[in-house]
């Protein structure tokens, strides 16, 4: 069951520095003090349906983190849409605007589909940005059947277990204006691609894309559709408009993936068509044990190797300390 730390590169674990960095860093209390001005249209039942397993998220925790930064992609949204038209007026066209994309990234026991989650309820909350869609990257991961065939099926999550290309033209289309275009869905119960299963896209104001490697410059895909023949150096984040990387110290996300892993083993792991029943059949510690040994093997050196590195990526970084709050925030400067 893949899932990512999050540390420093080529220091796992630690907080990212900031001294003489390109981003402003903005302490818990200054950062949710920007909240008073902007609304906030969920309720704690609202919260509860859209967090994740394990992520103790409540409305205060919304309205200190998720309100300032729903305001401010509003912000970042208005500026690109200002930009093209008065790109438009000189150029004396008449374009209509592309969907915006937010990609977030991070550890799938960090907090990161959560993230996703609430931006693209609150977004669609704004006047200027109703229609919002979600996409997860997990749904272009290769087949099981592909992955064995491969020799894979020990680096599921690492960026080779993905349809890299079909991702890329996925988001190419969606930020060139395709009027529809359909994305694979995957099953977390099956733990594989659903067959003949789509997520339809159509133009949306925003597309919130979620994904362990949505910041990744490499490796590099020409594509194949429509909008005509690209370079070389083409990348899924070519087409992000605004980035965000959920992170922790890796101790505390291990710790969160082993809490989440037992819960799973008394409930989800428990149905019938679950890929990981066999864990739902055997002790606690055993099952536990087994899970450490993945998170070590596996997440750990794609943290090392492809994770982290994308940080520094980042329009903006969301630091939780270990009882899953926000810390502190890094917004890349202008």
């Amino acid at each position: 069951m893949p899932g990512v730390g999050s540390a420093s590169p080529g220091q796992p674990g630690t907080a990212p520095e900031v001294g003489a960095s390109p981003y402003l860093e903005l302490g818990r209390e200054q950062w949710s003090a920007l909240a008073s001005t902007t609304p906030l249209p969920l309720t704690q039942a609202d919260v509860e349906k859209l967090r994740g397993l394990g992520d103790p998220i409540d409305l205060a925790e919304v309205d200190a983190v998720y309100r300032p930064l729903s305001a401010l992609l509003e912000n970042y949204i208005s500026a690109t849409r200002e930009r093209a038209r008065r790109t438009a007026d000189f150029l004396g066209v008449s374009e209509p605007a592309t969907p915006f994309v937010v990609a977030v990234a991070g550890s799938v026991a960090v907090g990161k589909s959560t993230t996703a989650r609430l931006l693209a309820h609150l977004l669609a909350r704004f006047p200027t940005t109703p229609r919002v869609d979600l996409v997860t990257t997990d749904g272009f991961l290769l087949p099981n059947a592909v992955l064995e065939r491969r020799g894979l099926t020990g680096r599921k999550g690492f960026p080779e277990s993905y349809d890299r290309r079909a991702l890329l033209e996925f988001v190419a289309a969606v930020k060139s204006g395709a009027p529809r275009v359909e994305a694979p869905v995957y099953s977390h119960t099956t733990y594989d691609v659903v067959p003949g299963a789509r997520t339809v896209v159509e133009r949306p104001d925003v597309l919130v894309l979620e994904g362990l490697n949505v910041l990744q410059p490499a490796p590099r895909l020409r594509p194949s559709g429509p909008w005509g023949p690209a370079p070389s150096s083409l990348a899924v984040s070519d087409f992000i408009d605004f980035s965000i990387y959920v992170d922790a110290r890796s101790q505390d996300i291990e710790r969160w993936y082993l809490e989440r892993f037992l819960t799973l083993k008394h409930t989800a792991f428990t149905r019938p068509d679950s890929y990981f029943r066999r864990f739902a059949q055997i002790p606690d510690d055993i099952a536990v044990d087994a899970a450490r040994g993945i998170w070590e093997s596996v997440n750990l050196a794609n943290l090392r190797e492809n994770i982290a590195p994308t940080r520094e990526r980042a329009t903006l970084v969301l630091v939780k300390d270990s009882t899953h709050h926000m810390s502190r925030v890094l917004l890349r400067k202008a």
